[in-house]
């Protein structure tokens, strides 16, 4: 009579259910994606808020404006945006902010840009720290020398003096993007031009400029940001017929009182023109300043 066998025991580990170990996984993604949530929420609410406030200011009277209690729940009126309006003066700023901006951002890509190429295909960093340097300097230590110099000239309260010493800030602004857009363009393709025949600068008209468009848009927005904004400029070097957005928001202040719903009406005006050029050169300045970055 044989004896009966037993099996031995299974001692392998029982395998945990796919569905449990992708939960298990899934639960600190779900964490991190909440905090990421939540962040972004904060930030944009930070940023968010001032441009709120600017606008519902806007639509208050200046008594309300004042007001701690009146938040939100109030009744717009449009009688400071009506006011601003009504002499023309801010017309005649948007317009000359508009001419100044626009003129100094183009005449700094045309010049900057096959500065930037040439820097940054030749290596004359020699050049590039000379341009740095006047970048450095703070521009406000040179406004008596200009308008002296300007003075002479007898440029002072034209839009050409306001146009130039713009410049002086933004070819070197743009200078410094556009170097590392050309530096990580591969130099192959430029090489393969002037092997069918064009000469180094043809080979920039046509091959490199063609794939620095993103970087010199998002170099010229960000030109065109530093020329809107500006206010030391236009304040010791403009007159009445050319006084820019930011020197007429200052007029809204006085010693003895601010007309606060004037100049958050104001204010919006002048956000409108910024806020729209970000909007639609977000695409060309995010992917412009990426690759800027990279090299190779």
């Amino acid at each position: 009579m044989s004896a009966v066998t037993t099996p031995a025991p299974d001692r392998t580990p029982a395998r945990v259910p796919q569905r449990i170990v992708a939960r298990r996984r899934s639960r600190p993604q779900r964490v991190l994606g909440v905090l990421r949530a939540v962040l972004i929420v904060v930030v944009c609410a930070v940023i968010a808020l001032p441009i709120v406030w600017m606008i519902a200011a806007a639509l208050k009277t200046n008594v309300q404006v004042t007001d701690p209690t009146v938040g939100l729940a109030f009744t717009p009126t449009w009688d400071n945006f009506r006011n601003v309006l009504a002499d023309g003066v801010l017309v005649q700023s948007l317009t000359n902010s508009l001419i100044i901006g626009v003129v100094s951002t183009a005449l700094s890509v045309v010049i900057a840009v096959p500065a930037a190429w040439a820097v940054g295909r030749f290596r004359m960093r020699r050049t590039g720290s000379i341009v740095l340097v006047a970048r450095i300097v703070p521009a406000i230590s040179l406004l008596v020398p200009w308008y002296y110099m300007f003075a002479q000239l007898g440029l002072v309260g034209s839009h050409l003096v306001l146009i130039l010493s713009h410049m002086f800030v933004s070819v070197p602004l743009i200078l410094w993007i556009m170097i590392g857009f050309f530096e990580g363009l591969p130099v192959e393709l430029e090489d393969a031009a002037r092997t069918d025949g064009l000469s180094a600068f043809g080979a920039f008209l046509r091959i490199a400029l063609p794939l620095a468009a993103p970087g010199t848009a998002s170099a010229a927005v960000l030109a065109f940001i530093f020329s809107w904004n500006n206010f030391i400029f236009a304040l010791i070097l403009a007159d009445e017929r050319t006084m820019t957005m930011p020197v007429l928001l200052f007029n809204f202040m006085s010693y003895a009182s601010t007309d606060w719903g004037g100049l958050m009406a104001a204010a919006t005006l002048m956000t409108v023109p910024v806020l729209l050029a970000a909007v639609f050169g977000q695409r060309y300045l995010v992917a412009g300043l990426t690759a800027g970055a990279t090299k190779g």
